[in-house]
């Protein structure tokens, strides 16, 4: 009886969360579909320069200072920031699979990205775990931080439209 009542509220709403079974049919709308292959091509070259590219994305880009001291602390830091990267990378992978094989878990997907970019400003700063806000490990603000207020804006207006079905 639960099951039954808890389905006419989600097809009242003619939303699909959690499609069964999970196949290649996306049934959303269109820009859904688009923004987030767009969304995962940058997310996967974020992934990649915090993998590879530690160094260059640690200072020029998220603005952090190098560290001086005894031992030198930047090998623990560079190594930090690529494990970090390397697990966005295994997260783009999958949401590549979910792009090539199973498109009805896109709204799914959304969901994880926007508890990531919420999580950035929600949940760190309730923490007190705002680097950026004292300027004394960074010389700017970092990309992430500035953008997250409209990256998240964005994954909640296309999850809500990745969620549409057509009529």
């Amino acid at each position: 009886m639960f099951k039954t009542r808890k389905y006419k509220i989600i097809k009242t709403f003619n939303f699909n969360l959690f499609p069964s079974p999970a196949d290649n049919i996306y049934k959303g709308n269109k820009a859904g579909l688009w923004f987030f292959i767009a969304f995962v091509c940058l997310m996967t070259w974020r992934s990649i320069l915090h993998t590879f590219f530690e160094k260059y994305g640690v200072h020029e880009i998220a603005n952090f200072i190098v560290l001086s001291g005894e031992p030198d602390p930047m090998p623990l830091v560079y190594l930090f920031f690529s494990l970090m990267g390397y697990a966005q990378l295994i997260f783009c992978g999958v949401c590549w699979v979910v792009i090539f094989r199973y498109k009805s878990l896109i709204p799914l997907m959304f969901i994880f990205w926007l508890i990531e970019w919420g999580g950035r400003q929600i949940i760190y700063p309730l923490l007190g775990k705002s680097l950026h806000d004292s300027g004394v490990y960074t010389s700017g603000i970092t990309p992430g931080a500035e953008g997250a207020p409209y990256v998240t804006i964005l994954l909640i207006i296309f999850l809500v439209l990745s969620m549409r079905e057509k009529s």
